[in-house]
């Protein structure tokens, strides 16, 4: 183990698809992880397991640990979203012998790592001029779609989770509300992450298809029908310009996700800036800077001088989220 500390601070992130954890000296503020490693979450029945696999290859005693949950923590004890796995802080205390245990949401802590990420592991997509001590927003489309902000306590950011991404979605954009009114006939019901996630590409990409008649390849059509995830395929011919029907899903996908940014932002009155996280926002970036985001973001309006000054980033480092649960561990 690099690093002179004999306190240690374990980290995890925990998602459907991949769990990550690391391990970060307790009492050094801003250190590097000292070792961090990734798991397939799929091939663990419980999180115990994969727990149990990591610290057996870094045999240290973590005096705490901060978790980080992609769904719903309520009591220290978690459901991770789209996977049957049951967390609860008072099993790992006792099983792993580790004083204190925090279960967080993941965009939670994402949103804490927000006050100190490096400028590298940023993509501005619009400077503005924020004002310090501003509430932040942190909008992370990926599997769902993750919201969380930031507030100016006097002496630090504080972070905080909420579920967004299950309220209702708002736009007063025409083909949004035609886009609204297709899911309506179509779901039992519509959140904003019908619209603005992975669960939400196929719905726009179907409603393009049905209701706006744009056409759809025979090769797409028989590579979709066997796939078990439509969302890369759908990314992929998007990005690669390979599927007019694709570029088109994409291109409405970023106007539905600014006008779910802009209201969150609204809501929060996010003058410390704007931050996309999330597995979609990195993978699409020409789509998101060639202004159509910007343009449906700045939309007129009440405010449209605050929104115009609301500085605008995508995350572009996955395990930004690990960093965020040390920070929330140093804070105590």
């Amino acid at each position: 183990m690099n690093g002179v500390s004999d306190r240690w601070l374990l980290t995890g992130d925990i998602g459907a698809t991949k769990t990550a954890f690391a391990i970060f000296p307790l009492l050094e503020d801003g250190a590097p992880a000292a070792a961090e490693a990734t798991f397939k979450s799929g091939e663990f029945e419980t999180f115990e397991a994969v727990l149990e696999t990591f610290l057996s290859t870094h045999p240290i005693a973590p005096e705490r640990a901060v978790i980080a949950v992609a769904g719903p923590v309520l009591d220290q004890c978690a459901q991770v979203t789209n996977l049957p796995w049951q967390i609860e802080a008072d099993t790992i205390e006792a099983r792993f012998d580790i004083d204190h245990v925090d279960l967080i949401n993941d965009i939670e802590a994402l949103a804490w790592a927000i006050p100190q990420v490096d400028a590298e592991k940023l993509h501005v997509l619009h400077a503005g001029q924020g004002r310090p001590g501003g509430a932040i927003a942190i909008l992370a489309p990926g599997t769902g779609c993750g919201e969380a902000f930031l507030v100016w306590n006097g002496s630090q950011y504080i972070a905080y989770p909420t579920e967004a991404g299950h309220a209702d979605f708002a736009s007063s954009n025409p083909d949004h509300i035609e886009l609204l009114c297709y899911l309506r006939n179509h779901l039992d019901q519509v959140f904003v992450e019908s619209f603005c996630s992975g669960i939400g590409l196929p719905n726009i990409y179907r409603f393009l298809r049905d209701e706006r008649g744009l056409e759809e390849e025979p090769w797409l059509a028989d590579r979709l029908q066997d796939a078990a995830d439509a969302t890369p395929i759908i990314s992929e011919a998007a990005i690669g310009g390979t599927s007019p029907l694709c570029v088109k899903t994409l291109e409405w996908f970023v106007s539905v996700l600014a006008a779910e940014a802009r209201s969150f932002a609204m809501r929060i009155l996010a003058t410390g800036g704007l931050f996309l996280g999330g597995g979609i926002p990195p993978r699409i970036l020409p789509f998101l800077s060639d202004g159509r985001f910007l343009e449906e973001f700045h939309r007129g309006g009440p405010f449209s001088d605050v929104l115009a000054d609301i500085p605008i980033s995508v995350i572009l480092d996955s395990r930004v989220a690990l960093d965020g649960s040390a920070r929330r561990g140093r804070a105590g």
